[in-house]
Order: C-alpha cells, then sequence, then structure tokens
C-alpha cells in the first residue's frame, strides 16, 4: 500500500513537496488511486515538485504493474521535480536510485530509515 503523508510531527511541509510512505505489498492500483492523483494535482499549481519516499520495514515488494506505473509517474514528469528523498533500507531499492539517480533533472538524496528525521529536513527547504 502507499500511504500519502501530509505533514510529520516535527516538519510541516510546503505544499510543493509530496511525501508518500510504502508499506507491505505495493500495487498498480496504490499508484494509480494514491500517487498518481496527489502529482497531477500538485502540478496543476506548482512548477516544480519535490518527493519524499519512504520505504517502510514491513516493506514487502512491488508488484510488476507497480514498478511501471512508479516508472511512468516519474519520466512523464521528468522536468518537474525538483527534489526527491528516497528513504528506505531496502538495499536493491537503494542502488537503483543512486544507479539511475544521475538522469534525473532533480537532485536526488537516498537515506537509511535511520535518517528519515534528516531525509524530512532536507527534502522540506526551500530553494
Amino acid at each position: 500500500m502507499i500511504e500519502r503523508l501530509t505533514g510529520f510531527p516535527d516538519h510541516v511541509l510546503p505544499d510543493n513537496v509530496l511525501a508518500f510512505v510504502c508499506k507491505g505489498r505495493v500495487t498498480k492500483a496504490d499508484y494509480e488511486g494514491v500517487l498518481i492523483p496527489a502529482v497531477t494535482k500538485a502540478l496543476e499549481t506548482y512548477d516544480k515538485l519535490d518527493l519524499y519516499y519512504e520505504i517502510a520495514a514491513d516493506f514487502e515488494g512491488f508488484d510488476p504493474g507497480a514498478m511501471w506505473a512508479d516508472a511512468k509517474v516519474g519520466l512523464a514528469h521528468l522536468s518537474r521535480w525538483r527534489k526527491i528523498a528516497v528513504v528506505t533500507d531496502v538495499d536493491w531499492i537503494g542502488h537503483a536510485v543512486a544507479m539511475f539517480g544521475f538522469m534525473m533533472p532533480a537532485e536526488v538524496k537516498v537515506f537509511p530509515l535511520a535518517e528519515a528525521a534528516k531525509a524530512r529536513a532536507w527534502i522540506g527547504q526551500a530553494a
């Protein structure tokens, strides 16, 4: 499941920052019902978005359709991302983001779950 976070206990997010946490098994329907509508709506108001994307400790994996939906939303709005913070202890996700993050015109950083507060502070900083 993907859950949208509207703020953090220690940090209120600016409106152009979208924050999500992935828990358990993530499906294409999660992207279509939660993440994609939030991105689409935010892009009606903002030229650039920041993304906080956390993979929770109970994460079980992505369905193949979810991985495709993730790639599509990222690539469809490639020039509209400013900063992306990926918070994960899942090695293959961290490595994939590090390997392909340079292709993004956005500033991309990977943080371990233990540094989630640091990631939240970084993503919440104004330009």
